[in-house]
């Protein structure tokens, strides 16, 4: 080895041996993060700041990016699908609650596990004399489902295939439907069903049946035209979405997010309530 490449050599190594220099160059200091602005608990425009977005989804990602020296600022940016538009262009890092979608595998990379499962339950009127305890006990009877849920692919195959169910624009226009006779049930999350009966005032109209017939993951994608898209963030926050479900945070940040939602209804009551959309 010549004088000039061993000097090379040697700069070289010395510059991989400094401490934390490879993390540091890899590691992105600030996250910008967008996602559902209508879906308590789990993410929903804040009424004090509406440019922000606060929720269970956005409670447990700031925990996680604290962990991992990272600040994140979870925005606003539209509806459902002007959200999508803005993390698949680049100009935000990340969806924080992302259902998984095949066709969007080109666009983003999703962290497993997911950040957050949801729940979707049967809800019924009070008094119904429908049966059930596993989807097949649907057959036969006619449902409801907002054409903003997002479910598994799986389940929507089978739906498709195995069940009659009336589309409505929203959850709000599904339980309406429900209340009315129209249909006799209504398939909505756990959460945002008992947050739109409530803002619908049908608390004491309607019941859910306790055994989910689908668990579609909420998860975090970030954006293949983000700059902080890199290996050592994807492991990093992988290895914290395996830990969360063992540390208990999810559920007692979801209880506090069902609270903070509530509350936030009743300090506005001459406002007309927003129900949750999907």
């Amino acid at each position: 080895m010549d004088l000039h490449r061993r000097l090379c050599f040697s700069l070289w190594l010395g510059l991989a041996l400094l401490p934390g220099l490879s993390v540091a160059a890899g590691k992105c200091e600030r996250l910008v993060v967008t996602g559902s602005p209508d879906a308590p608990p789990y993410l929903w425009q804040d009424p004090q700041n509406p440019k922000q977005l606060i929720g269970a989804s956005a409670d447990l990602l700031q925990q996680v990016a604290k962990d991992l020296g990272i600040k994140v600022e979870l925005l606003y940016a539209g509806k459902r699908s002007q959200a999508l538009d803005e993390a698949r262009s680049g100009r935000m890092d990340m969806l924080a609650d992302a259902p998984l979608n095949v066709s969007e595998l080109e666009n983003f990379d999703y962290i497993h596990p997911p950040l957050l499962e949801n729940d979707y339950l049967v809800w019924t009127r009070k008094g119904s004399t429908l049966v059930y305890s596993e989807a097949k006990d649907l057959h036969g009877h006619t449902g409801g489902l907002s054409e903003k849920s997002r479910m598994t692919s799986a389940f929507s195959t089978f739906a498709e295939q195995q069940l009659t169910l009336v589309r409505t624009a929203n959850l709000t226009q599904a339980f309406q439907k429900l209340l009315l006779g129209e249909v006799e049930y209504v398939l909505a999350g756990r959460y945002s069903g008992m947050a739109a009966a409530q803002a619908l005032g049908m608390a004491n109209d309607l019941l859910a049946f306790e055994q989910p017939i689908d668990r579609p993951g909420l998860f975090l994608a970030i954006s293949h035209n983000s700059a902080c898209n890199d290996p050592w963030l994807r492991g990093q926050l992988a290895k914290k979405m395996t830990e969360l479900p063992a540390s208990g945070l999810t559920e007692t940040t979801l209880q506090r997010n069902i609270e903070r939602w509530k509350a936030q209804q009743q300090q506005a009551p001459q406002q007309p309530v927003s129900a949750p959309k999907q």
